[in-house]
C-alpha cells in the first residue's frame, strides 16, 4: 500500500516524461565490466543496523563536527508519514526522534527530506508539505537545539504564498552560525509573464530562525532534479543544479555566493543534452579549500553516462569532464572530495536484471583509479538515491532497500 501511494505521487508530480525515462532505464540489459580485486576502493564493507523501522525510505546523512553522524529518513505510519532523525556515536544510535508526523507530507522517491547542523550544533531538518492537488507543496524547515528531541515551529523559506511546487532543497551550513537553504520554486511555472519556468531560489537562515530575503538565483531550471551545495575554504557557497534553456538543453549549472552576492549561472560542462522533460536526476558537489568536484548524469546523444569535473579555483571554472560509468548508468550520484584532491563518486548502474551501486575514486584529469560494486539490488523496486558521508571511521553509505517492506540499508566502508 505504501509503495503504491508513493508510485502514484511520482506519476502525479513528475509526469509521463519522467516515468517513461525511468521505465527505459529498467530495460537496459548489458552486463558490467569485471572489476579486478586490486581495483577495489574499499578493503572492508561492514553492514550497519540502521535506526529506522519498517516501511522506511529515503535516508539522508550529515557528518557532525565531533565525528558523529546524523541520519534523517521518512517512515510510513497508519495515517500518514513521519520524518525522523537519529545520531550515531561510535557503534550506537540515539533513540529515533520525530521531526514531523502528518497525513499531509508530500512523499516520493526523488524529493526527500534532509538534515544538517549549524556551527553551534543546532540541527535543521527539511521536509515537504502538501498544499493542494497535483504537485503543489511547500518546503518546511524546523530547528532543534537538543539534538532532535524537540523541534521548533516550522519555517517556510519562500514567501510567495502560492500553492505551487517548492522542493528539491539543499541545506548548507555556513560560517557565523548560519545556513543556506536553496530549492526549486514553481511560482513562475505556468505564469502569465514566464511560461513553464521553474526557478532556483535561496535564503540564509540564522540559528535563531531568522530568514534573509528570498533570492532568485536562476530564472529557468529543470523542474524536478535534485540540487546540491558545498562550501569552499574561503567561505563561498557553491550551488549546482540542472539548468534549462529555451532550446530544452538541460546541462548542469552552478552559481556562487561570494561576499553575500550571487554570481550569474555558469554551465559546468556543455553536454548538450536536449530533452523535453525532466530526467529526475540531479548533480552532486563537494568542496575543500580551493578545490571542488561536481558529478552528474547525462544522456546527451542518447548515451547514458556519469561524468565528473574538477575545479582548482573554488568553482570559478572547471576542467574537462571525465566519464566514469561502465556503460549503462542510471545516475543518482553522490560525491565526497578527498584530502588528496581525488573524489569518491557513487552512482547506480543497470546490469542484466538488477541495479548495482557503484563507487570509484576519480582523479583529476585521469578518471577512475579504483572502482567497486557496493551492492546488487535484484528486488522489484529501486534503491533510489544512495547517500554518502565521510568520518574518521570511514565512509557511511545508506540507501532505500526495496522488498516486501521497504527498509533502509546502511554500510560502513573502510579503505
Amino acid at each position: 500500500m505504501v509503495r503504491g501511494y508513493v508510485t502514484k505521487r511520482i506519476i502525479t508530480a513528475f509526469g509521463v516524461a519522467a516515468l517513461l525515462m525511468f521505465l527505459v532505464m529498467l530495460t537496459l540489459t548489458a552486463e558490467p565490466k569485471t572489476v579486478r580485486a586490486e581495483e577495489n576502493v574499499f578493503s572492508a564493507i561492514i553492514d550497519i543496523d540502521p535506526p529506522s523501522g519498517p516501511n522506511a525510505e529515503e535516508p539522508s546523512l550529515f557528518a557532525l563536527e565531533d565525528g558523529r553522524i546524523v541520519m534523517s529518513w521518512t517512515e510510513a505510519l497508519d495515517d500518514g508519514f513521519a520524518v525522523k532523525v537519529a545520531i550515531r556515536n561510535g557503534d550506537d544510535w540515539s533513540a529515533p526522534q520525530t521531526v514531523v508526523a502528518s497525513e499531509s507530507l508530500f512523499v516520493n522517491w526523488a524529493d526527500f527530506p534532509s538534515v544538517a547542523a549549524f556551527d553551534d550544533g543546532t540541527l535543521a531538518a527539511h521536509w515537504l508539505k502538501e498544499t493542494g492537488d497535483n504537485y503543489d507543496y511547500d518546503l518546511k524547515i524546523a530547528l532543534s537545539q537538543d539534538e532532535g528531541e524537540t523541534w521548533g515551529k516550522a519555517l517556510t523559506p519562500h514567501r510567495d504564498g502560492q500553492s505551487v511546487q517548492h522542493g528539491f532543497a539543499s541545506l548548507l551550513p555556513m560560517s557565523d552560525n548560519k545556513m543556506l537553504a536553496v530549492w526549486l520554486d514553481g511560482r513562475a511555472y505556468g505564469g502569465d509573464e514566464v511560461i513553464d519556468k521553474m526557478q532556483l531560489r535561496g535564503t540564509v537562515i540564522a540559528a535563531d530562525g531568522t530568514l534573509s530575503d528570498d533570492a532568485l538565483l536562476d530564472v529557468s531550471t529543470c523542474s524536478c532534479c535534485q540540487t546540491s551545495a558545498a562550501m569552499t575554504g574561503d567561505g563561498n557557497a557553491l550551488v549546482t543544479y540542472r539548468d534549462r534553456t529555451e532550446g530544452e538543453i538541460r546541462d548542469i549549472a552552478l552559481v556562487r555566493l561570494v561576499d553575500g552576492v550571487w554570481s550569474d549561472p555558469v554551465v559546468v560542462h556543455k553536454d548538450g543534452w536536449e530533452i523535453s522533460g525532466c530526467p529526475v536526476n540531479g548533480p552532486a558537489i563537494d568542496a575543500k579549500k580551493t578545490s571542488a568536484v561536481v558529478a552528474w548524469f547525462t544522456q546527451a546523444g542518447d548515451i547514458p553516462a556519469v561524468k565528473v569535473a574538477f575545479s582548482r579555483d573554488a568553482g570559478r571554472s572547471f576542467e574537462k569532464a571525465i566519464r566514469i560509468d561502465q556503460g549503462k548508468a542510471t545516475g543518482r550520484v553522490d560525491t565526497i572530495l578527498l584530502g588528496d584532491g581525488s573524489a569518491l563518486i557513487s552512482w547506480v548502474e543497470w546490469t542484466g536484471s538488477a541495479e548495482v551501486l557503484m563507487v570509484c575514486i576519480a582523479q583529476p584529469g585521469k578518471g577512475c583509479s579504483a572502482r567497486q560494486a557496493i551492492t546488487l539490488n535484484k528486488a522489484g523496486g529501486s534503491m533510489n538515491f544512495p547517500r554518502m558521508v565521510q568520518t574518521r571511521d570511514g565512509v557511511y553509505i545508506a540507501w532505500t532497500q526495496p522488498g516486501r517492506e521497504t527498509t533502509i540499508r546502511m554500510v560502513l566502508a573502510k579503505q
